[in-house]
């Protein structure tokens, strides 16, 4: 890449912030003079601000300052991409001598004093103990908030905790709403670190709620939120079915979804443009700008088109034109000479691109895009538009999180360019405003681990460290700082549970017999169950089932038989095929459960409402665990804190019989008593009581002991397996350490049962893509094996996962994905030399997923290449890199350098 006047030697011997801010010509803000002064003092910095407030500025005054004090400093992200992207900007900063890049894929000027990588790629040269760490000041982790994912997460948590204590870290993230104890966490760990927060965004962002007439006309937006509260006027258009009246299918519907062609004449109109449609489903991108083209949506001027022709023939130029037919190229360009792209990933590198260097220049006004584009990626707009509010899951709809809105809408509103950025959620018939009002208002969210103990982490445990700092290191995690807060809030309700079961001891307490006994016996006899009514009708309950909403409190049928009914709150509600509805509650103990139709013998109406808050998230355990404690605080007459009933299997065992002499003989005496209700009630609390306690100390206990036993259990599945003998790694154990994957210990499994032995590189390609493909309804796989011996060597790897699970479900280890043939036919057929089209045909592959799933085999064929003994097997496997990385693969890397 060409310098484009870098900084010199000689400014960069200019140590402190004056001279940089000198430099670069502009006047920070005050949270990020803030960050400047603590990394002049040497000390580790969070700062917590919106997308496209400034943090990168952060970035660059620590890599300055690493500079110009001779030391080294790593930029991490959590994408290829964007690591790409912060390279180029960065070389274009410093310099190519000065700049490098580490990723899966490329591997330039590693050396050199400035090296943006991915996280992973650090977390692996900490475990390998790179010596090339000794002159490292400064590490930065771009989207650190991204350590809650829960597939990728831990690597995050395992960086932070294993770099040497005389790195600093710089770490951005978006605004949180525990970054103090973010910050806690890592002054713990790592030592005196200061905690910038910025709440402001630099461009101020209006909410808009967008909803056409019954028959999809006659568009009208509204601002949502009007002096910090839900517009009173958008809730007047929900409609009945997401409310739970009762709708006659005759009736007319009083309100629709706006269409994409008014929605888009009206950014026109009001100068909104460019904006990103973001549409949760990479087909439903591609389909829009499709339709798009076909309206004849024309939104480019002729110079602007000849400007996309160049900047796409620039990012094309390794493409062949069998490969761009086999890529639908003609429309690709249609839409991008029209003004408007998809962005998603199913597309191939180059073209993806091509989208973001135009829509960069305004070239293009309209993007279709996942929300993949949320993270990182430098596409900012004026306007945002969130379709639906809603995404698949994989199993159902669910509403977007506080978090996932929160990215999305950042993208809005670009500093130094606008004034006002945009966001328009449009009218769904399924999503009341209040929902979308509570997503809207929710200015940040809590910050979660998803830590666990990993097989290939054990494996690096064990093998740098004594088993008991090995297990220090494990309670380092933010996950146990976390829960171990958690614990203390446990500890300091069972102690006040105690206090209060001491005071009912003396008031259960009566001198004219057991009461305590008289209630188990009549519970038990069933004396004081509910006399026989008629059922409520299936109509019925499934017409009050449909009004419910989140925050709604039930009082529902106890597990316990007591008659006395206990309390849940509805955190969500969903309908699946044929019009069931699920309705998810958490009860009192924090657990959330789903109530389905077959289970509901009752008619669920709210008794009490609780606010469920501006950080509204059902997915969150956090969020529950606060919803769970305000139920248990809110009062309502006769509605305990039990087990709810539904929550039981059908079927359950009778009660034996108890006799009724018995009752009548204690029922007897107990009548002298004049204070027996008094007895009675002291009896009933302290039933409460230690139910209550029993789970306390059960989640206490589950909490404190959750990461060792965790790690005890991994270990036990390693030696099980033969990779670990006692605190030493067996020579297997060795080459697992060296392979980092989310299927880690079957792939270990696999080289050491000889699954691959014998294999020729374009076989062994093949038989990899088991392990990285995932089946995805845009990306279908094949049914078909390429030869007899790969469908043999497939089936071993299929029945060692079985063998793998059975370990795994007896040591309650979560289970190692299941692997997928699907790839396999692709993958011969590239390793044979096919060429794109004859690859792809109409199986309906998309290029982007084909390239990303061959890089995958790549990535895993140098680590299995580079771990194994054998210098044939050795050999074999390097050469998979050779053979795969050629034509639209070999653009997709080389692409972005």
């Amino acid at each position: 890449m060409a310098e484009t006047q870098p900084v010199s030697d000689t400014e960069l011997k200019e140590i402190g912030h004056a001279s940089f801010i000198e430099r670069i010509g502009l006047s920070p803000d005050p949270f990020q003079l803030k960050a400047f002064a603590a990394i002049d003092m040497d000390r580790s910095v969070l700062v917590a601000a919106p997308t496209g407030s400034g943090k990168t500025l952060v970035a660059q005054y620590a890599v300055d300052r690493s500079l110009s004090l001779g030391w080294r400093s790593f930029y991490t992200t959590p994408l290829k991409a964007l690591s790409n992207q912060k390279f180029q900007e960065f070389t274009e900063l410093y310099g190519e001598r000065r700049v490098g890049l580490l990723t899966g894929d490329n591997v330039i000027n590693p050396d050199a004093d400035v090296v943006v990588m991915t996280t992973e790629v650090l977390r692996n040269m900490l475990y390998e103990g790179a010596s090339d760490l000794s002159r490292l000041g400064y590490v930065i982790m771009d989207e650190v908030h991204y350590l809650q994912n829960p597939y990728r997460g831990a690597v995050w948590e395992e960086v932070i905790i294993h770099l040497p204590e005389t790195v600093s870290l710089v770490c951005l993230s978006a605004t949180v709403s525990n970054s103090d104890e973010f910050g806690d966490w890592i002054r713990t760990v790592r030592g005196p670190t200061d905690v910038i927060v910025e709440t402001e965004r630099p461009v101020e962002l209006v909410h808009l709620y967008g909803v056409a007439d019954g028959r999809g006309r006659d568009l009208r937006v509204f601002e949502a939120i009007v002096d910090e509260r839900p517009n009173p006027d958008c809730a007047r258009y929900d409609d009945p079915r997401a409310t739970g009246a009762f709708v006659h299918k005759r009736a007319a519907a009083r309100a629709a979804t706006p269409r994409r062609l008014d929605v888009l004449d009206y950014l026109r109109d009001g100068s909104m443009l460019p904006a990103v449609f973001f549409i949760f489903s990479r087909q439903g991108c591609d389909l829009a700008v499709e339709h798009m083209v076909r309206s004849g949506v024309r939104l480019t001027s002729s110079h602007e088109r000849a400007e996309i022709r160049a900047i796409v023939d620039e990012t094309i130029t390794s493409l062949s034109t069998r490969d761009l037919d086999a890529l639908g190229f003609s429309s690709f360009m249609a839409g991008l000479e029209a003004g408007v792209a998809a962005h998603h990933a199913g597309m191939v590198p180059p073209l993806k691109e091509a989208v973001e260097k135009c829509f960069a220049r305004a070239l293009v006004k309209v993007v279709f895009a996942t929300e993949t584009l949320s993270l990182g990626i430098n596409m900012p707009a004026r306007t945002v538009v969130i379709e639906k509010l809603t995404k698949f899951n994989g199993e159902s709809h669910e509403m977007l999180t506080p978090g996932e809105y929160t990215q999305l809408a950042g993208r809005a509103g670009r500093r130094g360019i606008d004034d006002i950025g945009y966001s328009l959620a449009l009218w769904s018939p399924f999503v009341p405003f209040e929902q979308v009002a509570h997503l809207m208002a929710t200015r940040s969210y809590p910050l979660t681990s998803s830590f666990r103990p990993t097989y290939n982490m054990a494996a690096n445990l064990v093998k740098s460290f004594d088993p008991e700092i090995a297990r220090n290191l494990l309670n380092l995690s933010f996950a146990q700082f976390r829960s171990d807060a958690e614990v203390v809030h446990l500890e300091a309700r069972l102690a006040k549970l105690r206090s209060e079961e001491e005071a009912l001891l003396d008031q259960a307490h009566c001198e004219f017999g057991d009461v305590g006994a008289l209630w188990s016996l009549t519970k038990r006899d069933g004396e004081r169950s509910a006399p026989l009514a008629t059922a409520p009708s299936e109509r019925n309950i499934r017409l009050h089932a449909a009004r419910l909403r989140p925050g709604d409190v039930l009082c529902v049928p106890a597990a316990n038989d007591s008659g006395i009914p206990t309390r849940v709150v509805v955190v969500a509600t969903s309908r699946k095929k044929g019009g069931r509805i699920v309705v998810w509650v958490v009860t009192a103990a924090g657990e959330k459960l789903a109530m389905r139709g077959n289970q509901i013998d009752f008619i669920p109406k709210p008794a009490a409402r609780l606010d469920v808050g501006v950080e509204y998230n059902p997915r969150d355990p956090s969020y529950l665990s606060a919803m769970a404690e305000a139920l248990r605080e809110i009062r309502i007459a006769n509605c305990s804190t039990e087990e709810p009933r539904f929550s039981r299997q059908a079927g359950t065992a009778p009660r034996p019989a108890v006799s009724k002499a018995e009752v009548a003989e204690l029922r007897e005496k107990l009548r002298q008593c004049p204070d027996f209700n008094r007895h009675l009630n002291a009896v009933k609390r302290l039933e409460r009581i230690a139910e209550s306690s029993t789970k306390i100390k059960e989640s206490v206990k589950r909490q404190t002991e959750s990461l060792a036993r965790q790690f005890d259990r991994v270990l036990a599945v390693l030696s099980e397996f033969g990779f670990v003998d006692g605190w030493e790694l067996t020579p297997s154990g060795e080459r697992l350490a060296g392979l980092f994957h989310e299927s880690d210990l079957l792939v270990g499994l696999a080289l050491e049962r000889g699954v691959f032995d014998g294999l020729e590189p374009e076989e062994l390609a093949s038989l990899i893509s088991a392990f990285v493909y995932e089946p995805r309804n845009s990306a279908p796989g094949s049914d078909h094996f390429p030869s007899l011996r790969l469908e043999e060597r497939f089936r071993e790897i299929a029945a060692l996962r079985i063998e793998l699970v059975k370990a795994e479900g007896r040591l309650r280890i979560p289970a190692t994905k299941p692997v997928e043939s699907g790839f396999m036919v692709y993958a011969s057929a590239w390793g044979r030399g096919r060429d794109l089209e004859a690859v792809l045909g109409d199986r309906g592959m998309p290029g982007g997923d084909f390239v990303r799933n061959v890089k995958q085999i790549i990535d895993l064929a140098r680590q299995l290449g580079n771990v194994v003994s054998d210098p044939d097997m050795a050999r074999r496997f390097h050469a998979v890199d050779k053979l795969l990385c050629r034509g639209v693969v070999e653009a997709s890397i080389r692409v972005n350098r």
